[in-house]
């Protein structure tokens, strides 16, 4: 069935909330002490659960104030653990997603970091305590002039800020001990190698445009070694970086990767194609409707993440409809504290500035239930550019699997 829903419960169900805050406050200003608390539920419920256990990383999350760094109208939903648009088309990076690559960069108090990508300054303020000096760049020169002044204003004493195409680096104050690059490029850019020391590390997402691994990289003779970490959505780096990528998505024919789950996982654990990765596992089925292979979702927990995304280009101009859908089957599944709290196929749109403006979804799902087709035909907001495709729980309790997942551009 579908339903529609407030941008409010939208966020929720698709990106699960850490916390539960009443609606009727979204929009009003949340005092000081109530942001440090949405801080420590953030660090309790999603990012030690997930594998952040460095203290010093927590530490750094839970005194930064993210609610700073986004636009006012999103302070609100600044510690759930979501990206969050911040102009430009641009966006900032979700806890998670800003943790992971700080504590796999394995700071260091005497370290030089080089960041490509400064957006909300973000990510350089949770450096900042840790390591001794971040130099930032930033391309888009509006942005890049007004988190160059934020960050002075916040007294971020350590962190320096050029308005330049991160492809370039910043050549004048290499060689770097560490670089985290925080918009993605097709290849790792040679500049870039160049100015990292020997023995350094470098975090990056490399690949397509909806088509990212993140990997951490070592400098060893001269050359990068590289260790998958885990699938990723970032923003393109643009400037040189665009400029030489030899692949595009056609934003007419979108095809979702791996839609049944067969691919061999990353690092064991990790399904390819999708990102965002929280509450399950990949399952061998027999009675699975495709393949071998199915992704189950498992918790008797409502607060505990659980979902899988991945994003598409798709023009509305040119694409007025589409058909969503998949095969589900689900054990003993009860509902959260809403009848929109099930397992659920789910997609979200977005214009060209980031923005959410519309979502659909095929839920209502309970109980226990032998494998089904489920599919829908929505209507595609015009002004969408992207999209991103999401299943799980979201919110609900129980076991639920889910298979060949397809979207369909219709004539």
């Amino acid at each position: 069935m579908f339903r529609s829903k407030t941008l409010w419960t939208l966020c929720s169900i698709l990106f699960w909330i850490s916390i539960e805050a009443p609606r009727a406050q979204s929009q009003q200003l949340i005092p000081r002490e109530n942001f440090e608390i949405l801080r420590e539920q953030l660090i309790k419920n999603v990012l030690i659960p997930n594998g952040i256990r460095d203290p010093r990383v927590l530490q750094s999350v839970g005194s930064t104030p993210r609610h700073e760094f986004v636009p006012k109208r999103y302070a609100h939903q600044a510690y759930q653990d979501i990206a969050i648009p911040i102009g430009e088309s641009q966006t900032i990076s979700s806890p998670f997603i800003v943790s992971l690559m700080t504590q796999s960069l394995d700071p260091k108090p005497t370290d030089k970091v080089l960041e490509i990508g400064t957006g909300s300054g973000y990510q350089a303020a949770i450096l900042s305590s840790l390591v001794k000096d971040v130099y930032t760049i930033e391309i888009v020169e509006d942005l890049g002039q007004h988190t160059k002044q934020f960050l002075a204003d916040m007294n971020y004493t350590n962190v320096h800020c050029l308005i330049g195409d991160g492809f370039k680096g910043w050549k004048e104050n290499a060689p770097f001990d560490k670089i985290i690059v925080t918009c993605s490029p097709e290849k790792v850019p040679e500049p870039l190698v160049e100015q990292l020391k020997e023995g350094g590390l470098m975090i990056v997402p490399v690949g397509e445009r909806y088509q990212q691994m993140l990997f951490l990289m070592r400098k060893v003779d001269g050359k990068l070694e590289r260790e998958a970490l885990q699938p990723t959505l970032f923003v393109p780096m643009t400037g040189a970086a665009e400029d030489a990528r030899e692949v595009t998505p056609d934003p007419k024919n979108p095809k979702l990767a791996n839609p049944s789950f067969e691919d061999a996982l990353i690092n064991n654990s990790r399904v390819p194609g999708w990102y965002y990765q929280f509450g399950c596992v990949v399952v061998q089925d027999p009675n699975a409707p495709h393949g071998l292979n199915a992704v189950e979702f498992k918790s008797n927990d409502p607060k505990s993440p659980s979902m899988l995304l991945q994003g598409l280009a798709i023009d509305g101009s040119s694409v007025k409809r589409i058909k969503l859908g998949g095969w589900i089957s689900t054990e003993n599944v009860k509902i959260g504290k809403t009848p929109e709290d099930t397992p659920s196929i789910a997609i979200q749109y977005f214009d060209s500035n980031r923005n959410r403006i519309g979502y659909n979804f095929i839920g209502g799902f309970k109980g226990s239930r032998k494998w089904k087709k489920e599919d829908e035909i929505f209507p595609v907001p015009s002004a969408t550019r992207e999209v991103i495709v999401s299943i799980g729980l979201f919110g609900s309790v129980g076991i639920a699997r889910f298979d060949d997942i397809f979207i369909e551009a219709l004539k």
